[in-house]
């Protein structure tokens, strides 16, 4: 439930000079005074009143929650606030708390985007041969080309300019290939699994089949290159 603001301007001037207070002060005892009596009631204010009024709500979060973290956060960077700056205090809590907001709820979304989970999606197809096929005649190392192809593909999402799919899709990537021991090996034999690899790619993406094609163009090359280069050294 909203909480009922008992002022229309919850953070002014008594708000201002009471965070100057609590920063200068030495004394534990002081500053939780001067906390709980000028700042406390305004910054739940504010948190509260920066999310509803951005529509900045994370998911998975119950808006107590989401409240409780951020004002953990914020709590955190009160001391770095400089009033010789000229900054007024309210101007910088805003914007600690909407960059905060803001940044998590990327990270939750590249997070959502990104993964998956390995067991339910192998647990589907484990037993089908239309899923794989054997590389028993094939003598290279994947191993060593994975951690080749990884750190080239690292480096390379980092230094190109990508649009959002290739990004989606290079991340993607780089997560399968930490986690290659799980998607290429299932079960007993030597089993590559192409189209568990794509199913994957999709989930983690969101991207579809053909976006998916289209996006990898840029990282094949990295493959077929270093493949090239250990197969013939």
């Amino acid at each position: 439930m909203p909480r009922k603001r008992t002022q229309k301007h919850y953070f002014g001037e008594a708000q201002e000079q009471a965070v100057i207070r609590f920063l200068q002060s030495e004394s534990e005892d002081e500053r939780n005074k001067v906390f709980n009596e000028y700042l406390r009631e305004p910054l739940i204010i504010m948190v509260e009143s920066i999310i509803r009024r951005y529509k900045l709500y994370r998911k998975g979060l119950t808006f107590d929650d989401q409240h409780t973290d951020t004002m953990s956060f914020l709590m955190t960077k009160t001391s770095k606030f400089d009033p010789t700056k000229n900054y007024k205090a309210y101007s910088y809590f805003g914007t600690i708390c909407k960059n905060y907001l803001m940044g998590s709820i990327q990270k939750d979304q590249k997070d959502m985007n990104r993964s998956v989970s390995y067991e339910d999606i192998s647990s589907q197809i484990e037993n089908n041969p239309d899923y794989t096929y054997l590389m028993d005649d094939h003598p290279v190392d994947y191993r060593a080309v994975i951690g080749k192809v990884s750190k080239k593909l690292e480096k390379f999402i980092e230094e190109t300019e990508l649009n959002e799919n290739e990004e989606k899709l290079g991340y993607a990537l780089l997560d399968i290939f930490d986690n290659f021991e799980e998607i290429f090996q299932i079960g007993t034999g030597n089993k590559f699994n192409k189209n568990l690899i794509l199913l994957a790619l999709r989930e983690m993406t969101q991207l579809s089949t053909k976006e998916i094609r289209s996006s990898m163009k840029k990282f094949k090359k990295i493959y077929d290159e270093t493949l090239f280069n250990v197969i013939n050294t």
